[in-house]
């Protein structure tokens, strides 16, 4: 069952939001403002952080349940070079780029592509123009959320540009399985499947280097407590301010289970499936938002925690990540499952 109503208006076009339901009364909720996940309901409780109106969206600083782009996560220095020709784009972090600029994809307005009743999906698209952001070539992207029957939120990515251009899409949803207004996720359980991590600088941007996880606070092999070793004598941690970090899928390929969590008190758990080659780790530790969430809720420091699938951060500049670089005609296709079950 999918459910639309208005939501309210950007530059004279409407704000939609769509309700996706199975029959076992999962439902997750979308908007067609920077394609965003603005609620999902599990057994009871809303387990992603989210606002009550729109002009939330457009003022937050901390891309709550979003999609981010033309490029997901860091560029160092806000410049990269394709074929010859240096490109910059806009600094929205110190020196660096972060998730798309100063007006991303999250800050924007997507059309609504299709509503499918019997697949539980509702298909986004938007046109890129060629400069916006700093970005070359005319790019269109495509998102489509579906919701399952076994508790499946399946996101399918698709983008092109007619131009040699970066295409780094990711979902940035903050879930808290104890509910979205229940405080610190510290006490989550996560695994991560992955051997290694990337080591960044002092300013959360790689430095090229590949790193074990044996021996260190990122190793999440085993389920761990995100608050177990978030505040140890650690410099990568410390950089972070906790958990900010890219673990490599790219040993395998195709969708594979990349990341899990679950939440003691509620049972709730959640699996992460994705067809990406990294996934970014995030324990919301910048969390501080000034416009209040859903249902007066406040989103303070590690509230929420986000598991991120795309290239690996600044890959556009390091030799050794592969590239999120498409020619024209070459289309990006991905796609990420977010599988909510009780434990």
């Amino acid at each position: 069952m999918i459910k639309c109503e208005k939501w309210g208006e950007l530059g004279g076009k409407d704000i939609f939001l769509y309700t996706l339901e199975n029959s076992k009364g999962m439902k997750v909720r979308v908007t067609n403002l920077g394609c965003a996940v603005t609620g999902i309901e599990y057994k009871g409780l809303d387990v992603a952080l989210g606002f009550d109106h729109p002009d939330a969206y457009l003022s937050q600083s901390s891309y709550l349940g979003v999609i981010v782009g033309r490029c997901a996560n860091r560029i160092k220095g806000g410049r990269f070079t394709i074929d010859g020709k240096e490109y910059q784009v806009g600094r929205n972090l110190g020196d660096n780029h972060l998730h798309g600029g100063f007006k991303g994809f999250d800050k924007v307005l997507w059309d609504v592509e299709s509503v499918d009743e019997t697949a539980c999906q509702v298909r986004f698209s938007y046109l890129s123009k060629d400069g916006e952001e700093g970005y070359p070539g005319n790019l269109t992207a495509k998102v489509a959320y579906s919701l399952d029957e076994g508790g499946c939120l399946k996101i399918d990515y698709e983008a092109g540009a007619d131009r040699t251009s970066v295409i780094n899409l990711t979902n940035h949803t903050y879930f808290n399985l104890s509910g979205h207004n229940a405080g610190s996720i510290e006490n989550h359980n996560v695994r991560i499947c992955s051997d290694h991590y990337l080591e960044t600088d002092v300013e959360n941007v790689p430095t090229g280097k590949i790193v074990p996880v044996v021996g260190t606070p990122f190793d999440f092999r085993e389920f761990h407590r995100i608050g177990e070793r978030i505040d140890g004598d650690d410099i990568q941690l410390k950089y972070g301010g906790g958990y900010d970090h890219n673990w490599n899928l790219d040993d395998a390929e195709g969708l594979r289970l990349a990341a899990e969590a679950f939440d003691e008190k509620t049972g709730i758990g959640l699996q992460v499936y994705t067809t990406m080659p990294g996934i970014q780790f995030y324990s919301g530790n910048s969390l501080n938002e000034k416009n209040a969430g859903k249902g007066g809720a406040v989103y303070g420091r590690r509230c929420g925690f986000c598991l991120e699938t795309q290239y690996y951060p600044d890959a556009v500049n390091q030799k050794t990540f592969l590239k999120p670089v498409f020619l024209p005609g070459q289309i990006y296709r991905h796609t990420t499952i977010y599988r909510l079950f009780f434990v």
